[in-house]
């Protein structure tokens, strides 16, 4: 009888752990000052809940609206780790997207789930932030799948932006998840792992005729993905560790990751960025790692140069694979400032 109460008071235990795991509360960092701004919230846009984190240690600064890559992979859970240089002389606007991360949730129809619904909401995000914080335009800032809604967004509206920025930007997807093959077998090659050549090699014709892409897990087995720093998606310790998130949105996370790839992912190959952009009416960057194999710099370079536009310019990071903003934030950050703070 005794071990039987035992038994009880330990599974009971369990269960109140996991509750308070599943729905403990979340928030953002404070960071001082009397004009400061650090909040987590809900917001609705576009007639979806959208969750929003903002930072900056003065609201008067110029506000950067973050676009998250993967399709599904926020950014939110580890992004004040890397951008907290940013944040003395910029807002930073952090969302995760319809059906990713903490804006995922369970009853909500997402049959409808488009990059041109995505496309809306961004423009609905803009609208609402430059109201929020009182501000004429934003800096977009568009990272991997995120470059793909943001370019769409600036080409629209160039009047909301002050500057578009692609960082591991989106070009030709075929082109692009080529290189990322190629230079995954030559690594696999160079390590003597022939298992992962002849399985690479074999995937060669579905990459080309774009049934699929280049296995992620090989690219960032090979450095394609980082290299100065361990890569930061889909780490769901690491999620569960931010103040950011709790068990809960690390389960919604993985249930919109794998949602939004299966919906969104086709209409990369079926429509590329160069099919659809050609031309934007405001400045715009292409900030790319020397060893991106997650998005090609050789493809990016070739789009960059058959987009028109009045002033644009192709920045290398040197050290950098995808996330050149994080691998090499004190370089990014001082170009950021020397770019965009008056």
């Amino acid at each position: 009888m005794k071990a039987i109460k035992k038994s009880l008071k330990f599974i009971g235990l369990i269960m109140i752990l996991l509750i308070i795991v599943l729905f403990r509360p979340t928030w953002t960092q404070h960071i001082k000052g009397d004009n400061s701004i650090s909040v987590l919230e809900e917001v609705e846009i576009n007639g979806s809940i959208h969750e929003i984190m903002i930072r900056g240690d003065d609201k008067d600064n110029p506000v950067i609206l973050f676009v998250h890559g993967g399709p599904g992979t926020s950014e939110i859970p580890y992004a004040d780790k890397y951008q907290d240089l940013l944040e003395m002389k910029f807002t930073v606007v952090n969302y995760d997207q319809r059906a990713s991360g903490k804006s995922y949730h369970f009853f909500e129809d997402y049959s409808k789930l488009s990059p041109e619904l995505l496309v809306e909401d961004l423009l609905a995000m803009t609208n609402y932030i430059t109201e929020r914080l009182g501000k004429e335009k934003v800096i977009l800032i568009g990272h991997s799948y995120g470059t793909y809604i943001g370019m769409q967004a600036a080409s629209k509206s160039p009047e909301k932006y002050e500057a578009y920025i692609g960082i591991g930007q989106m070009s030709d997807t075929i082109e692009s998840e080529i290189d990322n093959l190629n230079y995954t077998i030559e690594k696999a090659k160079n390590a003597g792992n022939t298992d992962d050549v002849l399985y690479l090699q074999g995937l060669t014709e579905k990459i080309k005729n774009g049934d699929m892409f280049t296995p992620r897990n090989y690219v960032i087995k090979y450095g394609g993905a980082t290299r100065l720093i361990d890569n930061p998606d889909g780490d769901n310790i690491g999620m569960l560790l931010s103040s950011e998130y709790n068990l809960l949105d690390v389960i919604r996370y993985n249930y919109g990751l794998t949602y939004s790839q299966n919906i969104l992912l086709k209409n990369l190959t079926d429509n590329p960025l160069p099919s659809i952009v050609t031309k934007l009416e405001l400045p715009f960057y292409f900030i790319m790692g020397k060893y991106d194999y997650m998005t090609s710099p050789n493809a990016a370079i070739k789009y960059f140069d058959r987009v028109e536009a009045d002033k644009k310019e192709f920045i290398t990071f040197e050290q950098s694979a995808h996330y050149p903003q994080f691998e090499e934030k004190g370089k990014f950050y001082e170009w950021m400032c020397d770019t965009f703070i008056k």
